[in-house]
């Protein structure tokens, strides 16, 4: 089974508006999808990413208006790293300053130039600067140039006590491989080497369990082509580590289930069909709210509820 890497992130952020704003006039993203999320449907679930929404591109938000902060700690994605072109970090450090986005220095990762910042809940994220991805498409949104735009994900940082029992999962069922160590960091990579291809594994043991709130990730999503590979994906779970995943969810957009992995991360394996122009034209996506057919009946009472969201609210 060949390695696709991640499909997408989703996370816990506070007030939709300011949501919103950031991660589509600061970072340039696209709202590709307006929607609820589906287990509680007064609040928005939030997608962000490429032109289309391609899997490895894809950040989305659970955003709760009073959400308390979430604490760093074990068992939890300590930060997510989106892509851009190599020669457009200085860039990016310039456009933070001028529009007071929290970020540190300049770093370095595996011989990579790294960008840390944070969104306005906290969460931590960060830009790096990847050599030879200028043709790759990016969503030039908010006057961002083509040669600056965000181009998906590079990878997501996961803090746990031990790297081993995790990494098993990510080797034998994800199709990843052990590319490098670098003091308590662990890589993996999927070969293709495309968008979101890595996972990083700090082992720090003897901290606190993290607690999930406003900045937190709540799940990382692996791809499956489809229902057929998803499938022999939780055989693997099941036959080869003992875990046993959820029944399949249908999210509209793609077919998911979900686990808990050896450090306590929610995995989710979701599929790439069927994809976010399911439901309207790719030239509109993200510009009306859509819903499941099981809420239609309610969408006037959650259009009334549900925060007005204006492309470039702040």
């Amino acid at each position: 089974m060949s390695g696709k890497g991640i499909h997408h992130v989703t996370a816990i952020a506070g007030p939709a508006r300011r949501n919103l704003d950031f991660y589509t006039r600061i970072l340039g993203l696209r709202l590709v999808k307006k929607t609820v999320n589906f287990d509680d449907p007064g609040t928005y679930h939030l997608y962000y990413g490429d032109e289309v929404g391609h899997p490895g591109s894809i950040l989305t938000f659970f955003p709760w208006e009073h959400v308390a902060p979430g604490r760093v700690g074990l068992g939890e994605t300590q930060e997510t790293v989106l892509r851009v072109p190599e020669g457009s970090i200085g860039y990016w450090a310039h456009r933070f300053v001028e529009n007071g986005v929290a970020h540190q220095p300049l770093t370095r990762r595996f011989g990579e130039t790294l960008l840390s910042f944070q969104d306005p809940d906290g969460m931590r994220l960060a830009l790096v600067a990847v050599p030879g991805i200028e043709n790759e498409a990016g969503w030039t949104g908010a006057g961002i140039p083509a040669d600056a735009a965000i181009r998906g994900f590079h990878s997501v940082n996961l803090l746990l006590a031990e790297a081993a029992p995790t990494g098993a999962i990510l080797t034998n069922v994800f199709g990843f491989g052990e590319v490098g160590r670098e003091g308590s960091l662990v890589r993996y990579r999927v070969s293709d080497g495309g968008a979101g291809s890595v996972v990083d594994i700090h082992e720090a043991g003897g901290l606190l369990p993290a607690r999930l709130g406003g900045g937190s990730v709540h799940h990382i999503a692996f791809r499956a082509t489809d229902d057929a590979e998803e499938a022999a994906m939780v055989r693997k779970l099941a036959q080869h580590h003992g875990i046993r995943t959820t029944e399949q969810k249908d999210r509209n957009y793609f077919r998911s289930v979900y686990f808990r992995e050896p450090g306590r991360v929610l995995f989710e394996i979701a599929t790439d069909i069927p994809g976010f122009a399911v439901d309207e034209p790719a030239s509109t996506l993200g510009e009306t709210l859509k819903l499941p057919a099981f809420l239609e009946a309610r969408r006037s009472a959650l259009e009334e509820t549900l925060p007005r969201l204006e492309q470039g609210a702040s």
